[in-house]
């Protein structure tokens, strides 16, 4: 086990399992097999062929296929073929920055492998001994990775709110950490991955955030969705993510950016080419699987 299999485990992907998410003559997604099957139920708003699955072209406007998809996520959701429901709507687009062909249920993403944003936050401490950094534990009730470790700050990006309004929300919720503070967060780039997950493709973006924080700050949990923080030293928050599985998959990937960007990682490391290879370059994310 080592670091290189923390980056592995957000590159697993066997395009022959999936079929294109087509909308507008736009590919937008990758849908598994046996989720097509089970689109091919609503031939009102699904076209399933062995090629594609295409959203009708009778759904000619954002309101229109978001309506449409809703009804039908509505009943797949009622059959329990959509764990972890959160009532939170996703954007579906060819970018970030363009407007969205449609919205869907955030729970479904991974059914479609539409790309999903969000938001990760690096909070550290230097102390005269080095980088600390705060280390959340999920709560055990979460649909996702419950009781793994995490970002002391991470979420998804919903629609409605700018990247920086969304880091200062979830920065509050999750970490209690005052707006104030909070705007002091540098952006630092994103991190983005294509990996088969159980239930489908998760095809994720993160926009990256660095903040300092002063030594006696405590973290406190506003919404119910972190257990415990933690304060350790970077040494050993690499050793757990070296050695063990404890954090929630793609949790590692926006550490190993960090310890990259702080020195932490060392050229004398034998994976440290390997490693920036695949940050920088896309081998663990969706270039190599486009």
């Amino acid at each position: 086990m080592s670091l290189l299999d923390r980056i592995a485990d957000c590159s697993e992907f066997t395009p022959d399992a999936y079929r294109p998410f087509v909308v507008d003559g736009k590919s937008l997604g990758r849908i598994r097999n046996e989720f097509a099957t089970a689109l091919a139920e609503f031939p009102d708003v699904f076209i399933v062929t062995s090629d594609a699955v295409t959203l009708s072209d009778k759904l000619t406007s954002p309101q229109t296929r978001t309506a449409a998809v809703a009804q039908v996520l509505e009943i797949l959701k009622s059959k329990g073929m959509i764990p972890g429901w959160r009532g939170e709507p996703y954007p579906v687009s060819t970018g970030f920055y363009d407007p969205p062909l449609l919205t869907i249920e955030r729970a479904s993403s991974i059914l479609f492998g539409t790309m999903a944003y969000g938001v990760n936050l690096n909070a550290y401490v230097r102390r005269d001994d080095g980088i600390h950094m705060w280390i959340a534990r999920r709560s055990a009730q979460k649909p996702v990775a419950p009781g793994k470790l995490d970002h002391i700050v991470a979420g998804g990006q919903p629609t409605g709110l700018s990247v920086s309004e969304n880091l200062i929300k979830e920065c509050w919720e999750e970490a209690g950490i005052p707006a104030e503070i909070a705007s002091q967060s540098t952006p630092v780039g994103t991190i983005s991955y294509l990996t088969e997950r159980a239930g489908g493709l998760r095809h994720s973006l993160f926009f990256n955030f660095d903040l300092e924080l002063d030594d006696p700050f405590e973290p406190n949990n506003i919404d119910g969705e972190v257990d415990e923080f933690f304060l350790w030293h970077m040494d050993d928050v690499m050793d757990r993510m070296a050695t063990t599985e404890d954090f929630k998959f793609d949790v590692p990937i926006g550490i190993l950016d960090f310890a990259v960007r702080h020195g932490i990682l060392s050229p004398d490391n034998p994976d440290y080419i390997a490693i920036n290879e695949a940050l920088r370059m896309g081998r663990a994310g969706p270039l190599s699987a486009r």
